[in-house]
């Protein structure tokens, strides 16, 4: 008797687990990478979406109507393999980067403004204010604060190995960087200090600075998830706890804070969008993203995240934007 309630117990338990990873299907799904993406960024408001496909390369898309803009590549004759995608916080530029090589564009106009080699291989990025300068996540183990306008490096981050994941504060006065050496840590760009740091036991691959830099979201590769307040220093909450029995290991691959910093937006390798309330750390909306095949057995990674126009975004490694209600 003693087993059958058991494996009663079990049983309700892999239900409750595989019941925790439904979600609601999207209100709209578009096409915007026929074959899959390697990269993808949505801008601050909403407003536009740039991705790195496998068959076309770079390209600006507006997402109110889901319209093609302009073609993005760092070539004249032939297709660029796009690996990291930025908006500055103001939607006038936007930067595309290959392995090595950055491009800094003109959202208006579509027509690059700036060209420019990183010093290494580039993981991730994030942009200033009118495209001023560039956060680089690099292969060599450190972060830099790149003048994209001018040329240079202005301030260099030394970290213990690849720097995966990379965020600026939106008065630029913060730099968040995320490593394979298990560390979120917070720096001063002015002075190049590093502020805190938060241990993992995995590679942190992804980071996100609320708009009023008070609070961050971190998150480890298939290990915990959390939002951080930068002010005390503390884990505000743990939105995945691998410590628990009944916490699934996840991996996150995109975060967006809301611009009144009250919600949070994740979206997860296997598909998940989750919005959160930052406050009480509880999960208020969860939606799973468009598969090209609903019978298949891989999901498609959330690239991006994006608030905007009343709706929520999710861009997927299939090459579908997903719009969300």
């Amino acid at each position: 008797m003693l087993k059958q309630f058991a494996a009663i117990g079990l049983s309700s338990s892999l239900l409750l687990l595989s019941g925790c990873d439904s979600g609601d299907t999207p209100a709209l799904w578009k096409e915007y990478a026929l074959t899959g993406a390697y990269t993808a960024a949505i801008s601050e408001q909403g407003n536009y979406s740039a991705i790195g496909s496998f068959n076309h390369g770079g390209s600006l898309w507006q997402t109110s109507n889901h319209e093609r803009l302009y073609n993005w590549n760092h070539q004249q004759d032939g297709f660029s393999i796009i690996a990291a995608s930025a908006f500055s916080p103001d939607e006038k530029y936007a930067a595309t980067a290959d392995q090595q090589d950055l491009v800094l564009w003109d959202v208006r106009t579509g027509k690059p403004e700036w060209f420019w080699s990183s010093p290494a291989e580039i993981m991730q990025m994030d942009l200033s204010v009118n495209g001023d300068f560039a956060l680089l996540g690099l292969a060599d183990h450190t972060a830099v604060y790149f003048d994209v306008k001018n040329g240079g490096i202005r301030r260099t981050f030394r970290h213990d190995a690849r720097v995966r994941s990379v965020d600026l504060s939106q008065d630029g006065r913060l730099a968040l960087t995320g490593s394979d050496a298990y560390k979120a840590r917070l720096w001063s760009v002015e002075t190049g200090e590093m502020l805190k740091q938060l241990e993992f036991s995995n590679v942190v691959d992804t980071v996100a600075l609320s708009p009023d830099g008070r609070y961050a979201f971190c998150s480890g590769s298939l290990d915990k998830a959390v939002i951080w307040d930068l002010t005390s220093g503390q884990t505000l909450h743990t939105l995945s706890d691998i410590a628990s029995f009944f916490q699934q290991r996840v991996s996150y691959l995109s975060a967006r804070f809301s611009a009144d910093n009250s919600q949070l937006l994740t979206g997860t390798a296997a598909g998940l969008v989750q919005l959160w309330d930052v406050q009480s750390g509880s999960e208020l909306r969860r939606w799973r993203v468009h598969r090209r095949d609903p019978y298949g057995p891989v999901h498609a990674g959330v690239y991006a995240v994006g608030f905007g126009q009343g709706k929520y975004y999710a861009i997927s490694s299939n090459g579908i934007m997903n719009e969300l209600q």
